[in-house]
């Protein structure tokens, strides 16, 4: 096994993500089997309770794991899927630690930092990369590790100490270190000042950079290259220069341009002769594939506007996976994306649509409600439905937004009266005829953390209503299998009232009783799910209710863009997927 660790200095939110990324996106187009591990020095469980406006969103893997927002990039890029455990948190370390001692597994020694907390990362990384990520179900060749914070911060020292030991256990053959660091640009001039500083506390602490990976908004100079290579006792040609580019879709080509490949290949040893012809080849249709998509991006003309209506815009990082859906669809398409960011309150208190936040909203060419949690900003987004319903505007409601689209179909359709959500009105109960929305009543209503609906299942769709649009845009399959994060669900016993009036479940749980999708008749596209089809959206497979939305948006979708769907889902299912 081969590890490559990427850390980070100078500053937070540098792009050690997007950086770690890319390079298991490059290793993967040799045929090398890829995982990733992200290590999170906070002292949380997992990222279940964070609000999105604190950390950005949380994202949700198969099994039900609630993580960090960059474990959605490396699944994403690399085309692979995680399980809880390739997130690593301070707090699921020491509960892990402390759970051993109280079982007496230390024998009666004192338990300390190190040797017992490191011992306790090394194992953790060591078990977790060793488990088959991608449809090959073989052991990974090269695992990712990326360090989440910046070297110095005293949260981080525990697992700077215990990478510090991890090279010597697995050999330096196979540890390769990438350190991503800055150049601001001050006056004209590149600084890199800032970088040694980071390097030599970097060293300082037992570690150092095999690669530096130098973020700049230019290109950097060659006497800055220099300067770096020599006060950071690095060759010239391990300082890489990740200057600003088209798209973070463009980092893979910037990073294979400047050798990192072959470089890496030279420090872990690896030789890829070994690799069978088969994994080579499809790591070659890989990198074929990702360059026509950057090409796509560079030569679209047309802009889709979409009006995104949330409740934590100030942070658009709250909405990353989704933003991420948007523009794998548009890419797909060969589109411009222009996300117009709308606070949901901004629309509320405007009886007459006729504010600046609304002008926007009119002018857009589709609307999407994600998700969220309270009752903040509810009628801005009920109000953003009824509009898209209305007015024909294509519409993709995302679990909060299935809800919204419901309620607002419940009090101007079948005229229920402050019809509302259990979740925004605490005293309602699932028995009041105003109850839309209810808890779901296997869910635990006191502990939060880990306690919602979470993580893969299947979605069936109805047979009374084959031949939908959304189910078209599938592939036309019987069932899909999706991602879920949510605590209440639409009242099971309003969806006869609601689909004879057009409003339509089109897919539903395996109990053929949950709401998982509807679609409304009689409209260009209007779609909700109950789950949260973002998160397995990857970069070369667009997520169907997002591919629908853009589409619609853009006007192309009919029924011949509907068969095509059909037939390139049904090609793609009876290929042969190694991985």
């Amino acid at each position: 096994m081969k590890y490559i660790v990427v850390s980070g200095g100078v500053i937070s939110g540098i792009g050690k993500g997007v950086i770690a990324s890319s390079t298991g996106l490059l290793m993967k187009t040799q045929g090398l089997k890829i995982c990733s591990i992200k290590i999170d020095p906070y002292m949380n469980l997992d990222a279940g309770t964070m609000s999105p406006l604190e950390h950005g969103e949380c994202f949700v893997l198969n099994d039900g794991g609630e993580t960090d927002l960059d474990l959605g990039n490396y699944e994403r890029y690399v085309n692979i899927e995680l399980s809880k455990d390739h997130n690593i948190t301070t707090g699921k370390i020491y509960m892990n630690v402390i759970e051993r001692e109280r079982k007496g597994e230390y024998l009666g020694k004192t338990v300390q930092i190190v040797p017992h907390l490191t011992n306790a990362i090394q194992d953790w990384i060591e078990r977790v990369s060793k488990i088959p990520v991608d449809s090959s179900g073989e052991e990974p060749d090269l695992c990712i590790i990326e360090l989440g914070g910046t070297v110095g911060d005293i949260e981080s020292a525990p697992f700077i100490e215990a990478l510090r030991q991890f090279q010597f256990r697995v050999g330096k053959e196979n540890f390769a270190l990438i350190h991503v660091s800055l150049v601001p640009v001050i006056h004209g001039e590149q600084k890199t000042k800032p970088t040694q500083a980071a390097i030599k506390d970097l060293r300082s602490l037992g570690l150092t950079p095999d690669l530096i990976a130098v973020r700049c908004q230019e290109k950097l100079d060659v006497s800055t290259i220099d300067k770096i290579a020599m006060f950071c006792h690095v060759g010239v040609d391990r300082v890489i220069n990740v200057y600003d580019v088209n798209s973070t879709y463009h980092v893979p080509l910037l990073l294979k341009e400047q050798g990192l490949i072959d470089t890496l290949n030279r420090i872990l040893e690896i030789d890829t002769t070994t690799i069978s012809e088969s994994f080579k080849g499809y790591g070659s249709n890989l990198f074929t594939n990702w360059n026509q998509l950057c090409s796509n991006i560079d030569s679209s003309d047309k802009t889709v506007q979409i009006a995104l209506v949330g409740k934590y815009t100030n942070l658009h990082d709250s909405y990353l996976s989704v933003i991420k859906a948007l523009e794998h669809s548009c890419m797909k398409l060969s589109k411009k994306l222009q996300i117009n960011w709308i606070e949901s309150t901004d629309l509320e208190n405007c009886p007459n649509k006729d504010n600046e936040k609304w002008e926007i909203v009119k002018q857009s060419d589709g609307i999407l409600v994600p998700g969220g949690f309270g009752s903040r900003g509810i009628e801005g987004m009920i109000l953003a439905a009824n509009y898209a319903r209305l007015n024909k505007v294509p519409y993709l409601g995302i679990c909060l937004g299935l809800q919204v689209a419901t309620i607002e179909f419940c009090r101007n359709v079948l005229e229920i009266e402050n019809g509302s959500s259990c979740e925004f009105e605490q005293d309602m109960s699932p028995e009041d005829p105003r109850a839309i929305v209810v808890y779901m009543p296997e869910i635990d209503q006191e502990n939060l953390g880990g306690t919602m609906r979470l993580g893969l299942r299947t979605t069936n769709f109805s047979k009374e209503f084959a031949g939908s649009k959304i189910q078209k845009i599938y592939g036309g399959f019987d069932s899909v299998e999706e991602r879920h994060r949510h605590r209440y669900e639409v009242n099971p016993e309003l969806i006869p009232k609601l689909e004879p009036k057009g409003l339509k479940f089109v897919g539903k749980d395996e109990t053929l009783i949950r709401c998982e999708i509807l679609e409304l008749d009689d409209h260009p596209y209007y779609v909700a799910t109950q789950y949260h089809p973002e998160y397995k959206s990857k970069v070369l497979k667009p997520s169907p209710p997002f591919l629908g939305l853009v589409a619609a948006a853009s006007g192309e979708l009919n029924s011949e863009w509907l068969n095509k769907c059909v037939k390139e889902a049904n090609e793609i299912s009876s290929e042969k997927v190694m991985f």
